[in-house]
């Protein structure tokens, strides 16, 4: 039976989640990318919880305008529909939970310890597995809807040459093929679990967010990088602050990342 991350085969592994409703499920067999199609659901009302999944994107996207590539059938291409309660200046934490939900459901399912790097990447060594794109529209300081955008390099077993040195797949790492629907499923119950927390006790969540990201990333802590912001500059990363945001130690004085990734060097 093809693993294809059809309702049918996914809704009985995510029951109890906010995304268990038949109506809420979106499945394409291609489409131009998820997050673009989930924003615009959102505009026009469509609920929490709504999930809208591909098994090709056309148009993926990475985060900075980045295009993300989605061999057909291979990887987990999924966009989620939110309606946090929340100022539009807290959705950092959605990024981070996303990566943590990723993190555990790779550790669960595939036996993997991924490396996350702030704010939105999923690493295998040096080589990029995963990547989460968060969006929003706000009205004033507050949230209208936001959607996240989780792109999972899974089945693939090679890139196109431009990629090869950049990317890498769970199929490439452990020489065997590894069931999506599995793996979405432990996903999508994990950030369930994360934002059930976060709209619970926003402070507390927080500070559990930043000492287990900083657990699962060496790039939080120690790691020497350089920062493309600001005309570009080099330090050693101190942690995050308790808004979530990389913190890194220049020549200049302790800097706050606010925007844009950052590169080991």
């Amino acid at each position: 039976m093809p693993d294809l991350l059809t309702a049918n085969n996914l809704l009985p592994l995510i029951a109890g989640t906010i995304f268990d409703r038949a109506d809420f499920f979106h499945h394409f067999e291609r489409t131009g990318s998820t997050n673009v199609t989930a924003m615009h659901a959102g505009a026009e009302g469509a609920p929490e919880g709504s999930l809208f999944i591909a098994e090709e994107q056309l148009a993926g996207k990475g985060r900075g305008g980045h295009a993300w590539h989605s061999e057909p059938d291979s990887g987990i291409y999924i966009s989620a529909l939110l309606r946090p309660r929340m100022p539009a200046a807290d959705t950092l934490w959605f990024s981070l939970i996303a990566g943590l939900a990723a993190h555990h459901a790779i550790s669960q399912v595939i036996g993997l310890s991924c490396d996350l790097r702030w704010p939105n990447d999923i690493m295998l060594g040096e080589k990029k597995l995963g990547g989460i794109l968060t969006e929003l529209s706000s009205e004033g300081a507050s949230v209208r809807y936001l959607v996240v955008g989780v792109g999972l390099n899974v089945n693939q077993a090679s890139f196109p040459a431009e990629l090869a040195g950049l990317a890498t797949s769970l199929c490439m790492e452990t020489d065997r093929e590894w069931p999506r629907a599995e793996l979405l499923a432990a996903l999508l119950k994990s950030f369930h679990a994360e934002y059930a927390a976060l709209r619970k006790d926003l402070q507390g969540a927080a500070r559990s967010i930043i000492a287990r990201f900083e657990q699962h990333s060496t790039y939080a802590r120690g790691a020497r990088v350089h920062v493309p912001e600001e005309g570009g500059y080099s330090g050693i990363t101190q942690g995050l602050n308790a808004s979530g945001f990389l913190q890194v130690r220049a020549e200049s004085g302790l800097k706050t990342v606010l925007s844009g990734g950052v590169r080991k060097i």
